[in-house]
Formats: structure tokens, sequence, C-alpha cells
């Protein structure tokens, strides 16, 4: 066998062995850190567009800084899910309804997330497109908890 095909070989069976834990807890680090940071104002890039997309979905009832108090929160809480494996199956859920929310800035904000709908986002526009990776990520992990929980 080759050099290249024992590699090959090796890194086949480590990501059978191994994709999975690791795709968990990366999605855990993201989530915690991402949360983390809203605790502390000023920290999190997203914090200005996630607090005024929860004012406005709630008509207000929520101010922003409230807003963003319980979405830090949120995904705190779905990195500790995550991390711990601990009701993983109602962490994804939790993180699958909340990345609804994140989505709502491209519709509610255009002039903020978008230079040419849609072929060409701002930088808060592509903050939120990559969502799409965790979603997947999120699926993923879904369907290989069908029965255990």
């Amino acid at each position: 066998m080759t050099l290249i095909k024992t590699f090959d070989n090796f890194i086949i069976n480590f990501s059978s062995k191994y994709s999975l834990e690791v795709l968990r807890i990366s999605l855990g680090v993201i989530f915690l850190w991402f949360g983390f940071l809203k605790f502390f104002p000023g920290l999190s890039s997203a914090e200005a567009l996630a607090g005024d997309t929860i004012h406005t979905l709630t008509l207000g009832v929520l101010s922003p800084s409230q807003a963003l108090l319980i979405l830090a929160v949120w995904e705190s809480l779905i990195g500790i899910g995550f991390l711990t494996k601990k009701y993983l199956k109602q962490t994804i859920y939790l993180m699958l309804f909340q990345m609804m929310g994140t989505f709502t800035p491209l519709a509610l904000f255009p002039s903020l997330t978008w230079h040419y709908f849609p072929i060409s986002a701002t930088l808060e526009g592509q903050y939120i497109i990559k969502n799409i990776v965790l979603i997947s990520g999120g699926l993923v992990l879904l369907s290989h908890t069908k029965n255990k929980e």
C-alpha cells in the first residue's frame, strides 16, 4: 500500500470514529463563545443587529438590551447542551428555533444586510448566511440522535 493510500485510510477511519464528536464540540464552543460575548456590551459584533431584530420581532415589547440578555442566555445554554451532551436532541431543537430568528434581519433590515440582493451581502449579511453551516451541523447531529433519548 502506498503512503498516500495509508494516510487516506487513516483520515477516513479517524473521521468515521470522531467526526460527530468534533462537530458537537465545535458547535458547543461556537454557541457558548458567542452567547458569552453578548453578556458584555460592546464585545459581540452581532450585538446591535440582534438586539434590534428581537426588539422588532417582539413589536417593541423587549428592548434591545433585554433581547440581548435573553439571547446571551439562550445561546450559552445551547453551547452548554452541546458540550455536555445533556438533552442533546432538545438542545438541537433550541438551536434550530434560534437559527430561524437569525435569518430575519435579511428581510427586516435589507439595507444593513445586502449590498445587492441576493448577490452581494454586507459583512452582517455574510455573518447571518454562514449560519446555514451551523444548521447543517445541527441536522447531522440530530440525525444520529433519533432513538437515543
